[in-house]
């Protein structure tokens, strides 16, 4: 039991000095004579010891409002009233307001209520005089007078404990303004069982120290001290500190991977034309994905300026097929069309720029970007409308399908994915083309994940000039990184829910 006492905070002791069978947090901080925070600290402490158990408890009670403040210090109105008559006098309306110090309302009420429980007479030329009841009344005290006066000693009253009688003035004081008011207070009851009591009395025995002193030293004091033994196997509240958003912890690895790969990071704005978006890619400008349904256009007194010399090579490629060996889409090009600006649907439309600027001493070339694209979607658990994707291009007279899919490979290897397959598909910017799927076992299923492919000539013969292979793959950055963190739902991942950020896993290496 010693041993179980010295390693008691000094917090501990004065809240368990103060310990009964069952007791309440504000009756602590009443005994104890501490602050409100400490206690609840120390009855947490101890409960971990398992010294005692609480639960957290509300309860109703009754203060004073503004009118009953003052009624408290000059008595009720009634009660004035009656006090202006116990002479025996006939007095009229006047002479009782200007005894009993009262207004026009206040006189109406009191009369009210003690014609009610005839306490007084009314005469004729409308003077007062008090009954017998009335005086019987003033020597018992009227039962709100009572039930007021309490608040002498107490400023809160609870109503589960009221007595019959002071149920009756609560209900009849309450119906009048501003005089009693409830509010709900939050408290904590307290039980202790027997063995934590026997501790309470042990305390007696001994004097406890927290630190030795220079005092202590000089006078012997420490000898008859038991200085408190520090319990470092105690629970504490866990403490959390700051640290970066998971999503962007991941966008950092992602990166962090294509530049340890020789890649360069793209960039570019949010807001793009027409042109560079879906043009340049040689998107069909009849495609689906070009509808309003699918696409944030924005006010069309808002043009972008392309230059004249890359705009017609486009459009002629897209009616004919220019130089490429293709026939294009056989379909008038409208270059008003291409001048619109939409919030940017892919980051494609980086790689479309990126590769327009090349110069021939700048292949090979290796870029990549985790940025930010809008699609005009439904909101629900598997879509967004505002999302990341993670682009890459690699520029090279040499590179080939091999190539492409070693670099996927790669990255869904450091993203903690072993099982990839792919299979072929259709995007109008590449070919071959592919859509990448990954095994997540906690699922039991293949998760598709991404599209890539070699641009075609139409995109590279267009904007770089030449004829030259470049790999490309545009992936899925929610719908990578949901399995790792057990996401069910896409739009968990920009919840702010604070419980979730500090609990949710780190995302480390693979």
């Amino acid at each position: 039991m010693q041993d179980i006492l010295k390693k008691l905070h000094p917090l501990e002791i004065a809240v368990l000095r103060n310990l009964k069978e069952k007791t309440t947090l504000q009756e602590l901080v009443k005994n104890s004579d501490l602050k409100e925070v400490e206690v609840m600290r120390a009855i947490e402490w101890l409960h971990n010891k398992k010294l005692l158990d609480f639960s957290k408890v509300a309860k109703k009670v009754i203060t004073l409002d503004k009118n009953g403040t003052i009624y408290l210090e000059k008595g009720l109105p009634e009660k004035r009233f009656l006090e202006a008559l116990k002479s025996e006098k006939e007095l009229s309306k006047e002479e009782i307001m200007k005894l009993a110090h009262l207004n026009e309302q206040e006189f109406n009420v009191s009369l009210g209520l003690l014609k009610k429980k005839l306490a007084v007479d009314i005469l004729p030329g409308f003077k007062f005089k008090i009954t017998k009841n009335g005086k019987l009344l003033l020597e018992k005290g009227l039962v709100e007078q009572n039930f007021l006066d309490k608040f002498k000693e107490n400023k809160q009253v609870s109503i589960d404990e009221l007595s019959p009688e002071d149920k009756l003035a609560y209900d009849s004081l309450r119906k009048r303004k501003d005089i009693l008011k409830v509010i709900e207070l939050k408290d904590w009851l307290i039980t202790v069982a027997k063995e934590t009591l026997k501790l309470k009395d042990e305390l007696k025995k001994y004097n406890f120290a927290d630190k030795l002193t220079q005092e202590m030293l000089k006078d012997g004091s420490w000898k008859d001290v038991s200085f408190r033994h520090f319990d470092v196997k105690v629970n504490v509240p866990k403490k959390y500190s700051g640290r970066i958003h998971f999503t962007n912890e991941a966008i950092d690895y992602i990166k962090r991977i294509w530049l340890d790969l020789g890649f360069r990071e793209m960039t570019g704005n949010l807001i793009q034309s027409v042109f560079w978006d879906l043009d340049s890619l040689f998107v069909p400008q009849d495609h689906p994905a070009r509808d309003m349904q699918d696409t944030f256009y924005l006010d069309d007194k808002y043009k972008a300026e392309i230059d004249k010399k890359i705009l017609e090579r486009v459009k002629s490629v897209h009616e004919n097929g220019s130089d490429t060996g293709s026939k294009g889409w056989q379909h008038p090009f409208d270059t008003e069309l291409s001048k619109k600006l939409i919030l940017r649907t892919h980051t494609t439309v980086l790689s479309a720029r990126t590769i327009a600027t090349l110069k021939e001493s700048d292949i090979p070339a290796k870029f990549f970007a985790v940025s930010k694209i809008f699609r005009n979607e439904t909101w629900d658990w598997k879509h967004l409308f505002e999302f990341y994707q993670v682009e890459g291009i690699v520029v090279d007279p040499n590179a080939n399908f091999i190539n492409l899919r070693g670099y996927l490979i790669q990255f869904y290897k450091k993203m903690g994915y072993d099982n990839i397959r792919l299979r072929p598909a259709y995007f109008p910017y590449t070919e071959p083309s592919v859509e990448i799927e990954v095994y997540v076992p906690e699922r039991d299923t293949w998760l598709e994940l991404g599209g890539a492919g070699i641009f075609r000539p139409e995109v590279t013969k267009t904007l770089i000039g030449k004829e030259i292979p470049v790999l490309a793959w545009g992936l899925g950055f929610a719908r990578i990184i949901v399995p790792y963190f057990n996401i069910k739902d896409v739009r968990e991942i920009y919840k702010n829910d604070l419980q979730m950020l500090r609990n949710i896993k780190r995302f480390i290496k693979f």
